[in-house]
């Protein structure tokens, strides 16, 4: 099962309503109440510094901080998978094994994340995460816990932000297979924790500020080494390389500051890999299907304090290649 990496948090904006048949100047007057309550009050940032620092606490690629500062953020997701999968062999003399199987996982992935502002314009980051999963499926239950993929990743904003306009920001980022490899578990011993290869991913965000709203949206690129030397057994075959497929990834969607300490945010976040290339011992290659994944989450943002806001989210998968489900805390932390 592959899904988007990137992942996304998202949310559902509230729609003010008007009752039936209300006469013009009581929708004014409803319309003025609103905006009352999220008129800049004094101490606290305007409306444009409000909805950037949600767009901030939601999706820390679609922001910068200052140069020479450091932001700490952990995360914490739980996602469920269930699938049933078709299980062949093909040997010399044709197939010789075709079954379904019903299988499942469960995973949750503790990361920590630090920033730090190279230039005002320019925010190093790396990843670190930790992983725990447990999958059940006929032939008995497997629980892996270990490492994940290592990220090392940049964000570059080449023009200033401006409040009127669309701010660009450019993205890269290198993934370590410093997880435990799919292509190496040896049947019975655990489930993978990462992706067994090395890639780099470069793409573009954008947001724009339309009070009362920040609307966002991303494309990237991804290109991953193949993974070689490998013997892994794989039926009646050794299984020796993999050379995953190049993947796009796209996404949009929007936040929306509720009040000066709620927030929402609603998004759609999908992806499509090519098939990947497969040479087993006996020199058969093999080239799997086009994979699509896409998720749909809704995300809800409490401030703590001036400086801390917590994300709660929970994402819906859309196609057979994603999480069925997932759920994330967003925690920024201080040292």
């Amino acid at each position: 099962m592959k899904y988007a990496t990137l992942p996304v948090l998202l949310a559902t904006a509230l729609l003010v309503h008007s009752t039936a048949g209300a006469q013009e100047g009581t929708a004014a007057n409803s319309s003025a109440a609103a905006r009352e309550a999220l008129a800049k009050k004094e101490g606290e940032g305007d409306q444009s510094a409000l909805l950037k620092e949600t767009l901030t606490a939601v999706d820390k690629q679609y922001s910068l901080i200052r140069k020479g500062r450091s932001q700490f953020t952990y995360d914490l997701n739980y996602s469920y998978i269930g699938q049933e999968k078709i299980v062949t062999d093909i040997a010399a003399d044709g197939l010789t094994l075709f079954e379904i199987e019903n299988v499942s996982a469960h995973i949750v992935t503790n990361t920590l994340s630090a920033d730090y502002g190279v230039w005002d314009n320019l925010t190093a980051n790396v990843t670190l995460p930790v992983i725990a999963k447990f999958a059940e499926a006929r032939g008995g239950n497997h629980t892996s816990y270990s490492l994940g993929d290592i990220a090392l990743g940049a964000r570059y904003q080449p023009w200033e932000a401006r409040r009127d306009t669309a701010n660009v920001t450019l993205t890269s980022n290198l993934r370590l297979p410093s997880g435990r490899s799919p292509f190496k578990i040896i049947a019975g011993s655990g489930e993978a924790t990462g992706s067994g290869v090395a890639s780099l991913s470069a793409g573009v965000n954008v947001n724009r500020i339309v009070d009362p709203v920040a609307l966002f949206g991303s494309m990237s690129l991804t290109a991953s080494a193949p993974a070689t030397g490998l013997h892994q057994a794989n039926g009646t075959r050794v299984l020796t390389r993999v050379a995953p497929g190049t993947q796009f990834g796209f996404g949009m969607g929007f936040a929306y500051a509720l009040s000066y300490g709620i927030s929402t945010t609603m998004s759609f976040q999908g992806a499509i890999a090519q098939g990947a290339k497969l040479r087993f011992a006996d020199g058969l290659n093999v080239r799997t299907n086009t994979q699509t994944s896409a998720l749909l989450n809704f995300g809800l943002g409490y401030r703590v304090t001036p400086k801390k806001t917590v994300n709660l989210s929970v994402g819906i998968g859309l196609t057979s290649d994603s999480p069925n489900f997932s759920v994330g805390l967003n925690l920024p932390l201080a040292f």
